[in-house]
Formats: C-alpha cells, sequence, structure tokens
C-alpha cells in the first residue's frame, strides 16, 4: 500500500471543529487506499501564546525549557486528532517526535535533524492504523527534547515521507498552492499548477509562506515530491516535481520580518549574531563595512542580544524577489525588473543575485509597490 504524509498547520486545528475536519480529510485519503501520516503543528496560536508565557515567568528563559515547553502544543494536537479520527471508525495512533523517532542534534529551539528512525510508525501503518506525529520536535542524541524552529512541522513530514518512502508529502495550509505573488496585494497573482524543487527552494529561502526553505531542501536532496494544497478545499493544489523545469520568472516574493546590522567587523558581528541564535539571511561587505540580515521570525532571544562595540541596527528591511528557474543567468530580469523599480518610484537599497533568485533590498513600506511592479513586469502574461 502506497504511503502519503500529509502535514497540517496550527491553523488548519485552530478550532475543534477544524480538528474534525481535518480527521474527515484525513480519513478519505486513507478510504482512498493509502496509508496516511498525518503530522500535526500545535493548535492556532499555541506555541505563541506559550512563549508569552515563559517570558512572563522570565525575562531569559534557558532554551532547553523553551523546548520542553513549547513541544507541549504540538502533542495536544496529535492527541485530539487521534480521538476524532477514532470517532470517524478509523483506527489512529498518536507519536510524539521521539517515538516517531526524529533523531537531531543538541541545538535547542533550532535544531537539526540527523537520522530518522519511523519503526513505530510503520508497525502502526502495517496494522492498519492512522499514525499522527507531533511535528516540530525531536529528541537529540543525549535524550533531551529538541524543537526543530521555523516550518519544524513542514521538515517533520518531509523528513517521515522521505524515511517512509512515501509517494508524495502534502503541505496542507489556507491556501491552494503556491502563487506568482502575493494575491491580497496582487490582484493579478494566479496559482501554479507545477514548479521545479529548484524553483520552491528558492522561493522559500526568499521568505514566501507556504512552504519553509529547511523543508524543501529536505525533498531537495531526498527527492521528494510535494504537493501544496489548501486543508478545506478540494483543489488541485500546486505539484513540486524533481525534474527541473524551462528558465522563467515563477514567482514575486516579499520578506519584510528582516533586520539590518552594520559593522566594520563583519566576521565579529556575524558571530555574536550566530552566538545569540539569529538566522542570518545573507552577510556582505557594503562601502567598507559589513551588513548583515538576520530573519527574526525564529530569534527568541533578540530582547537580550547585546551589540558588539562598533556595530548598529539600521532598522527593519524587506527583500523582494524574482524567483525561478535560470532566472539570475537571464540578464533582461535584472534590468527589466530595475526599470519596473525605478518607474514605480521604490528606491532600491540594494541588488543580489543567489541561485534561483533575484533579490532587490527596499524599505518596508514599498515592498507591496515593488511586488506589484516586478509582477507587472516580469511575470504577467506567464
Amino acid at each position: 500500500m502506497s504511503i502519503v504524509v500529509q502535514k497540517y498547520g496550527g491553523s488548519s486545528v485552530a478550532d475543534i471543529e477544524r480538528v474534525r475536519q481535518v480527521a474527515a480529510r484525513v480519513t478519505a485519503t486513507r478510504e482512498a487506499g493509502h496509508g496516511v501520516v498525518a503530522v500535526v503543528s500545535a493548535m492556532g496560536n499555541t506555541t505563541n501564546e506559550l512563549l508569552q508565557l515563559a517570558r512572563q515567568v522570565s525575562p531569559h528563559p534557558s532554551r532547553r525549557e523553551i523546548d520542553m515547553l513549547i513541544s507541549v502544543g504540538e502533542r495536544v494536537a496529535m492527541a485530539l486528532l487521534s480521538m476524532a479520527i477514532h470517532d470517524l471508525g478509523h483506527p489512529a495512533v498518536s507519536f510524539t517526535g521521539s517515538q516517531s523517532g526524529i533523531i537531531t542534534d543538541e541545538s535547542h529551539s533550532a535544531a537539526r535533524i540527523v537520522a530518522v528512525r519511523p519503526w513505530r510508525i510503520q508497525r502502526a501503518l502495517d496494522a492498519g492504523q492512522i499514525a499522527i506525529v507531533a511535528g516540530f520536535q525531536g529528541v537529540s542524541r543525549d535524550r533531551e527534547v529538541t524543537t526543530l524552529g521555523r516550518g519544524g512541522t513542514d521538515l517533520t513530514a518531509v523528513a517521515l515521507a522521505a524515511a517512509l518512502e512515501a509517494e508524495w508529502c502534502e503541505i496542507c495550509s489556507d491556501v491552494d498552492g503556491v502563487y506568482t505573488a502575493d494575491p491580497r496585494v496582487v490582484p493579478d497573482a494566479v496559482r501554479l499548477d507545477t514548479m521545479s524543487l529548484d524553483e520552491a527552494l528558492a522561493q522559500a529561502r526568499q521568505g514566501a509562506r507556504v512552504l519553509y526553505a529547511e523543508a524543501v531542501a529536505y525533498a531537495h536532496r531526498k527527492g521528494i515530491e510535494l504537493l501544496a494544497s489548501a486543508t478545506a478545499e478540494r483543489t488541485p493544489g500546486t505539484r513540486i516535481q524533481v525534474p527541473p523545469l524551462p528558465p522563467r520568472v515563477a514567482a514575486i516574493t516579499v520578506d519584510t520580518q528582516l533586520e539590518v546590522f552594520r559593522s566594520v567587523d563583519l566576521i565579529g558581528l556575524v558571530e555574536a549574531l550566530t552566538a545569540a541564535g539569529a538566522a542570518i539571511r545573507a552577510a556582505e561587505r557594503v562601502e567598507g563595512d559589513g551588513l548583515v540580515l538576520v530573519d527574526l521570525r525564529n530569534w527568541h532571544d533578540r530582547a537580550a542580544f547585546r551589540l558588539p562595540t562598533g556595530a548598529r541596527s539600521e532598522g527593519l528591511t524587506a527583500v523582494v524577489a524574482a524567483t525561478g528557474s535560470g532566472v539570475t543567468a537571464d540578464g533582461h530580469a535584472l534590468v527589466d525588473g530595475d526599470r519596473a523599480l525605478s518607474a514605480a518610484g521604490v528606491r532600491v537599497l540594494g541588488v543580489t543575485a543567489s541561485g534561483e533568485a533575484l533579490c532587490w533590498r527596499v524599505d518596508p513600506a514599498e515592498a507591496d509597490r515593488a511586488q506589484r511592479a516586478l509582477h507587472t513586469a516580469l511575470i504577467d502574461g506567464i
């Protein structure tokens, strides 16, 4: 029997009614003849609420205790989903990250997966049960509870899909696939039916919200086919395949959750930020100074960070990127993008080319305008 791994995010299981809807979706997949592994996040804003509790108790809680605390959220969701599936007449069993065989390094709050041994899940599937897994968490080689950081539930799902040799891994969320831009900002954005793993990885690394970079990178390494689809709608979604696609600009992404740090001592600044648990997006020299962009979404220790001598924060910034197969090799994309941003009155603070992405750094207040201008210039009529 083929195996399908499905991931459900926090908004998909935000309340009991949605948990029941997910249970119905999971059992429908089982009734279609697949063995099913459902990987779930914590319900709604549970993780943020737990982090707020921690900060009320201590301004500087240890990362180990943070992991012990926030790992509870996914365990609640997995148990409730298993109960809901039982009520629909299907046998189900829930597993924590450690019970699922997710083995990580010792880095609390941003652990890396070093091995996956899903023996208990495989036995459950062989017995005809649906396996429900707490995402976002694992166990270190020292038997400590660890969490995987932002997008950790996606990473759990992809890692299990690879270990179980699943047919595909379905990432279920509020949106029905990957779009050429944020439809809330760009009315002409359209859903992509297919994209390559290279394109998906470039998008994720530039801050796209549908897929997370670490999970896509893992799928890329293991050759796992992904499907991005809506939890509440039965639409085809976006199928993300291994074979490369012809050169194109596939999407425009925007990331406004970035902070800029500047110092003459670039190496010292990077070392200080890394030691503080910051996720560094980019580091480069500009006009003699070192410039570092940090992703704020998974930096729990930002409030406690003290700048090294001679370093300063320049506040928030935004990166608007054109992503797609071969986009950095196409000189026309850079020229047309520059021209479009200039015509729209967007001030460009910096331009970089990386992998399958052309990136323009702009003021966050101009990010939406930049996204619309680049979509019109580079994608309309795709």
